[in-house]
């Protein structure tokens, strides 16, 4: 396990919203190095899958439902301390709470559809890198 990545998605509003391009170079001028990267779509049953441990949430049929409803972006990003460095880089989860200048508070459109996920741990950073990328698509 290494406590060097995180795992992020630029979710599928912000994908057709066409922010993948500044998102990125958002991502870029944090400091943050991009490890792997895909363009994919999660079918229903990935999405559920992704969020498992939120499954007895309130929100986990939407969040799946958004989260499978169109294509992605998913990719690893690599800092010293990078799930700490890329949460208070992207902002709250709530656009309207988050920071001036963080990726939310920018391309956030509410809070179901916050532009980005971000790990939320370095167990979850390093799950997460699993769920999407093998050992040799990471550079």
């Amino acid at each position: 396990m290494t406590d060097n990545i995180t795992l992020t998605m630029i979710k599928p509003m912000a994908v057709k919203k066409g922010y993948i391009g500044p998102i990125l170079a958002k991502i870029a001028e944090g400091g943050f190095r991009i490890v792997a990267m895909k363009y994919t779509k999660l079918s229903l049953e990935q999405a559920q899958k992704f969020y498992e441990v939120h499954k007895e949430r309130p929100f986990f049929r939407d969040l799946t439902a958004f989260m499978s409803s169109g294509p992605i972006v998913a990719a690893i990003l690599e800092k010293e301390n990078a799930v700490q460095a890329y949460r208070d880089h992207i902002g709250a989860t709530n656009p309207a709470e988050a920071k001036p200048g963080t990726i939310r508070a920018l391309y956030g459109t509410d809070l179901g559809m916050n532009a980005v996920h971000g790990s939320d741990s370095i167990e979850n950073a390093n799950i997460e890198a699993d769920f999407f990328f093998a050992k040799t698509e990471r550079y």
